[in-house]
């Protein structure tokens, strides 16, 4: 039994009532999404290629259409009385809507005007700088040195010899662009691109500027003067509106994108607008409380550490952040770790008053000590008594 053909609406997925560009648009998502070139050796996306194409060649004609409302799929499978063989599916015309889907699929421009000779931007140029972390948080003003294109002062930018001027392309016709035509599922498709002659100006140069040779530009070496904003982040990037490349036909320059690099600080790191630190603490401090100093990107700050803290307790400096971008008035918070330092170099002094406190405290230093001794005072528990000494030997556990 052979499988019966889905609703050609429901292929598309419009309503019946649909315009006829409402039914080109939703081919061209369907056509875009399934197409065979861009899922090459899909059998599945094939065919719901094939079967979407063949639902627009039909709701697309006027004629097609109304037959297929009338008598749904039999009125081209030969039973609905307009003889063997329905429609012809070649002779749908997918010329239009196929160049625009090629054009997106191989990359090509399908523009619909003349030749792509207007004024066009100019390219924008990338670079980068290096700044610190302070820098960034607080902003600053840079400058560097670029090589950048400025109009031939000889030509005025036509790059042609002065007393000549630039002529037709002869490959284009002065339109700036040049037809294609390729194979498809449906036959020829005309697919528009930039001529390669001409770059797209419709103009070729035969006898060359010789100051510029031909480009309309010359370049030189030129100072730009960057504000790094307050709160940028690494990667984060600048723009200097204008500063790229000359525009093509008299359009406006480029800009220049500086991309900001933020160097490591040894002390603070960065989250969104938060900062981060360490700071130590003596046991003294983290046990009586204390004041410790906290180094900030405003300067130093006294905190005062309650009695008892443990080590790797975090406090919050609110406020001492990073600017945000928005508003440099509106900044994010400064978290610090608080660690315990455990002291490396005493003198006998200090070692003595360490000790006597220890005592007083546990005496942790003589814990092992006191295990040992209970130890050898513990009586056998069971059987008689052993010949010769009562004392057990005391175990050692380091070799």
């Amino acid at each position: 039994m052979a499988e019966q053909k889905r609703d050609y609406y429901e292929v598309l997925g419009v309503d019946k009532n649909a315009s006829e560009d409402e039914i080109k648009k939703a081919y061209r998502l369907l056509a875009k999404k399934y197409h065979p070139d861009v899922n090459p050796g899909d059998k599945e996306a094939e065919q719901k290629f094939k079967e979407a194409s063949e639902a627009y060649a039909v709701l697309s004609d006027k004629t097609k259409r109304a037959q297929y409302d009338q008598y749904g799929h039999a009125a081209f499978d030969g039973t609905g009385g307009f003889g063997a063989g329905g429609f012809d599916f070649n002779s749908a015309d997918f010329s239009d809507i196929f160049g625009d889907i090629f054009g997106d699929i191989f990359g090509g421009s399908r523009t619909r005007g003349g030749a792509n000779n207007g004024p066009m931007k100019g390219a924008n140029i990338r670079t980068s700088v290096r700044i610190s972390f302070k820098e960034a948080v607080f902003g600053c003003e840079k400058t560097m040195t670029l090589n950048l294109k400025d109009p031939c002062p000889t030509c005025h930018g036509t790059g042609a010899k002065p007393g000549t001027a630039p002529k037709m392309c002869p490959r284009c016709g002065g339109k700036g662009q040049v037809v294609y035509t390729q194979q498809s599922f449906f036959g020829t498709v005309r697919n528009v691109q930039s001529c390669p002659q001409c770059g797209g100006t419709g103009k070729v140069i035969e006898d060359k500027c010789a100051t510029c040779g031909g480009t309309g530009y010359t370049t030189s070496r030129k100072t730009i003067s960057v504000s790094i904003p307050a709160g940028i982040d690494n990667g984060q990037s600048v723009r200097i509106r204008e500063k790229g490349e000359p525009g093509i036909n008299g359009g406006p320059r480029g800009d220049l994108l500086v991309e900001v690099i933020v160097e490591d600080d040894k002390e603070f790191y960065r989250q969104g607008y938060d900062i981060y630190s360490t700071v130590k603490m003596s046991y003294a401090v983290a046990a009586l409380g204390g004041s410790v100093v906290i180094n900030t990107v405003d300067g130093k700050v006294i905190y005062d550490v309650k009695p008892g803290t443990v080590t790797d307790t975090r406090v919050r400096l609110k406020g001492k952040g990073v600017p945000t971008l928005q508003n440099r008035n509106v900044r994010g918070d400064h978290y610090v770790t608080l660690v315990m330092e455990t002291p490396t170099k005493l003198t006998k002094e200090a070692k003595d008053i360490l000790r006597q406190f220890d005592a007083l405290t546990g005496n942790s230093l003589n814990a092992a000590e006191s295990v040992s001794s209970k130890s050898e005072d513990e009586e056998p528990q069971t059987g008689s008594a052993s010949k010769g000494s009562s004392k057990k030997k005391k175990k050692s556990w380091f070799k």
